[in-house]
């Protein structure tokens, strides 16, 4: 009996670590989804009173908390299209491309990922009053996209690292021109890893309180504005935006992994396949310059 529990422990020791370690993970977001519709008797949102759907009518019926959230999405849409704009062509030329600097440029990329917080916004700060720049959406837009650069080089590099060149090498035999080549194979291919990235950074940059308490100035943030009343009890509608936007982000997720799937299965297309089926993308390619007709 006993070597038989043993023996069954031994082959599920995986997935149990797995369920528990996304139990450990899942359980703080369910709780704050569950108490979402408590109807608390004072002002603290710790105990279980009653059910009530109240405040989800009113999701949005706190105004500071709204503005709060809509700077916090508008921010966050600005910094991670800048950052995974030019993430994405840096992580390009780091793994494409040899130039003077290349070793050190990868090497200086991580800094800010392993640098303290806090660090980061303290040196923005002093950066911002030494050249005179009013504290504000435009100080945090800067600081936003300083730290969300570096987590879109790595995660486009990693994708780029493994990408199969031999399929850009076939489109180019097939008459499709450089631009062609990154629209049609390039890019779609890409696209996960992108995405990815861009996701990234745009939950960071939603979540970020150390260096936005730094560089925001007037500006009141989510983060920012949760912090302020907590001191004073948070309201229930917190919890309703924050269930929104882990659904927003599930979503987002999900479609991430679709994407990946439908790249991976591009990528394991033979080129004789593909061109049978109508050329790259199913979209034919004009001749190469000088082809003879057939």
């Amino acid at each position: 009996m006993i070597r038989d529990a043993w023996s069954w422990l031994r082959r599920n020791a995986i997935v149990i670590y797995a369920a528990l370690a996304i139990a450990y993970t899942l359980i703080p977001l369910v709780l704050i989804a569950v108490f979402s519709f408590n109807d608390p008797s004072g002002k603290f949102n710790y105990t279980w009173e009653g059910f009530t759907l109240d405040h989800w009518k009113n999701a949005f019926g706190i105004p500071d908390l709204t503005n709060a959230l809509l700077t916090s999405i508008e921010l966050a849409v600005l910094s991670t299209l800048i950052s995974t704009l030019l993430g994405t062509l840096l992580a390009m030329a780091l793994v494409r491309y040899e130039f003077f600097g290349r070793r050190t440029a990868n090497f200086l990329i991580v800094i800010p990922m392993a640098t303290p917080e806090v660090v980061i916004g303290a040196a923005l700060l002093s950066m911002f009053l030494i050249y005179g720049i009013e504290l504000g959406f435009q100080t945090l837009l800067i600081a936003h996209v300083m730290f969300q650069i570096s987590f879109v080089v790595v995660v486009v590099r990693s994708r780029l690292i493994g990408f199969d060149r031999s399929l850009e090498e076939a489109a180019r035999d097939l008459g499709a021109n450089s631009f062609q080549t990154f629209r049609l194979v390039t890019l779609p291919l890409l696209m996960p890893g992108i995405l990815g990235a861009a996701l990234l950074s745009l939950a960071l940059s939603v979540d970020d309180f150390v260096i936005s308490q730094f560089n925001a100035g007037p500006t009141v943030t989510f983060p920012l504005w949760i912090w302020g009343a907590a001191q004073r009890g948070i309201p229930v509608e917190v919890y309703c935006l924050a269930t929104i936007l882990f659904l927003v982000t599930a979503a987002a997720m999900a479609f991430t992994v679709w994407q990946q799937r439908r790249a991976e299965k591009m990528a394991s297309m033979l080129p004789e396949e593909e061109a049978a089926e109508g050329g790259l993308g199913r979209q034919p390619l004009p001749p190469a310059p000088g082809a003879v007709g057939g």
